[in-house]
């Protein structure tokens, strides 16, 4: 997705931090480099040069980065960031929890737990991003972990457990486990079927459509299933409807 033109205003609150993202085209804008400046001034002038230098690599090894250069200098502290107005460093906050060496799995999902119901649609996304390759490269031990959540008060911690587990992404690591042998998250699918909230919905959704790239019958299947017992239930025909898109 290309740079949306922004005003000179509009583009000096974002680089400032002095404002929030209020789209896609937004959040892809922002220049890091710019924002870490604003945002940590004692940072030395090199380490905002290296910034500048990664502009045109993706977004989320920017994301990354900007988390390794703040712990590089001593700002490394998630907790200074968690409540920053502007939704790009709350997004490094995620990443300095996700990247934490000293934290373990479960610590880390943890600490994400709070940025997962941030207010700002794009912090949630960053919550998971920013953990996605250790939930990669041990998909069971995250299921077991997060499978609580699937009864949270908030839709946006509910969500969190279904599309951090999702098979495939866009801009995520695909979960090889989960794209061959989908049913090992049967427990949590099942406890989200017929959720309230269309955000979850979509999740689920997204979910099993992404199974149904390399386990289509066990879709067919599971979708099977609950027309049986949910045929009625609106949100689970929702589910089924989108989960069933592309077979």
């Amino acid at each position: 997705m290309k740079k949306q033109a922004l005003s000179r205003e509009r583009r000096a609150q974002l680089d400032g931090g002095e404002a929030e993202a209020t789209h896609l085209a937004e959040i892809l804008a922002v220049d890091f480099a710019r924002l870490l400046a604003s945002i940590a001034p004692s940072l030395p002038a090199a380490a905002v040069a290296n910034m500048r230098k990664a502009a045109n690599s993706g977004i989320t090894l920017r994301m990354q980065g900007a988390a390794t250069l703040l712990r590089a200098h001593a700002l490394g502290d998630p907790a200074q960031w968690i409540d920053h107005r502007s939704d790009t460093v709350r997004g490094w906050a995620c990443y300095l929890i996700g990247s934490d060496p000293r934290l373990s799995l479960e610590h880390k999902l943890d600490a994400l737990r709070a940025l997962a119901d941030d207010p700002h649609f794009g912090v949630r996304e960053w919550a998971w991003l920013a953990v996605r390759p250790h939930i990669a490269a041990d998909p069971l031990r995250v299921l077991a972990h997060v499978q609580p959540w699937t009864a949270d008060a908030s839709p946006n911690v509910r969500r969190f457990a279904c599309e951090a587990l999702r098979p495939r992404g866009v801009w995520a690591a695909h979960i090889a486990l989960l794209k061959q042998a989908p049913q090992h998250a049967h427990a949590l699918l099942e406890a989200l079927c017929c959720d309230e909230s269309r955000y979850v919905q979509d999740s689920v959704g997204n979910w099993l459509n992404d199974a149904g790239k390399s386990q289509p019958d066990w879709v067919r299947e599971r979708c099977a299933a609950w027309q049986q017992r949910h045929a009625d239930h609106p949100a689970n025909t929702y589910i089924r409807k989108r989960a069933q898109r592309s077979l």
